[in-house]
């Protein structure tokens, strides 16, 4: 090992050794000047701090899905536009601090296009948290009974974006009223959420329960809000897929994976007739 070798371990530079090793191996770096090197070293260096930040921040965030962006798919019949998400896939709407309500039936894709969302929003070096949105209250709920809840509301205030799945699969008691309001009031025009709820948003307002809270909640949310209602039969939707061979049909049960993250359960196959 160099001298110059041991100085890029050494200070961590995991990109530039890499690259290093690279081009001492092919022997290219005698066909290039002193700034060209640099060049492409300090690239390197910059390229892989971006991939393990990134790395870092999806952990960190504990996605329902390993989804991205271009696995979407679009459609009027799913109430899904290509120019919205794109707009979405920027990040300005992070940057503004605005929400976004992706609302539908079980099944049509929320929870996907939510971690979609989230996966970009790493990618571009933003901190993410995926929380369905029950667990977290209940989460608050031991974190007022332990003494630890400053330092979780303060977590969750200071994180670019939250997702909070599901929400609306059970009406609010009083402190998860307090708690919710707390942290949309905590976000609100500094840091996004994006909701997926299976109800519309003008449901909401019963799940919540009190009028006033739900007021302030809403008003915080919905007015500078991007709005995704999907449409449609679920995604997960079982469907039979035949192939057809020489001497035997093959009968895949499985889903409409594009969009979901769901994966085919099950394979059998039936001898074709010998008429």
């Amino acid at each position: 090992m160099t001298n110059i070798e041991e100085r890029m371990k050494q200070m961590r530079l995991h990109g530039m050794s890499s690259r290093w090793d690279a081009l001492m191996e092919t022997r290219q770096h005698h066909d290039l000047s002193l700034t060209e090197g640099l060049e492409i070293l300090l690239q390197a260096e910059a390229e892989d701090r971006a991939d393990r930040r990134f790395e870092r921040l999806r952990r960190s965030a504990r996605f329902r899905y390993s989804a991205t962006v271009e696995e979407l798919r679009f459609g009027a019949d799913r109430g899904l536009g290509k120019s919205q998400v794109t707009e979405l896939a920027t990040g300005g709407y992070i940057a503004k601090g605005e929400s976004v309500l992706i609302t539908g039936a079980t099944g049509c894709g929320k929870s996907f296009i939510a971690s979609a969302l989230g996966h970009r929003a790493c990618s571009q070096g933003i901190k993410v948290i995926y929380f369905n949105a029950q667990k977290l209250l209940v989460k608050t709920k031991m974190a007022r009974l332990d003494g630890s809840a400053f330092k979780l509301f303060d977590r969750i205030a200071k994180t670019g974006l939250l997702i909070l799945d599901d929400f609306g699969l059970a009406n609010l008691d009083k402190k998860q009223q307090m708690d919710l309001m707390e942290i949309i009031e905590d976000r609100h025009g500094r840091a996004s959420t994006i909701i997926a709820s299976q109800l519309p948003v003008a449901s909401w307002y019963n799940i919540i329960g009190e009028a006033t809270i739900a007021d302030a909640i809403l008003d915080r949310l919905v007015h500078t809000s991007h709005r995704i209602e999907l449409k449609g039969e679920s995604q997960r939707k079982n469907c039979n897929i035949v192939i057809s061979y020489l001497f035997e049909t093959k009968i895949y049960r499985g889903v409409n994976m594009t969009g979901t993250g769901v994966s085919i359960i099950g394979i059998s196959t039936i001898p074709l007739s010998s008429s």
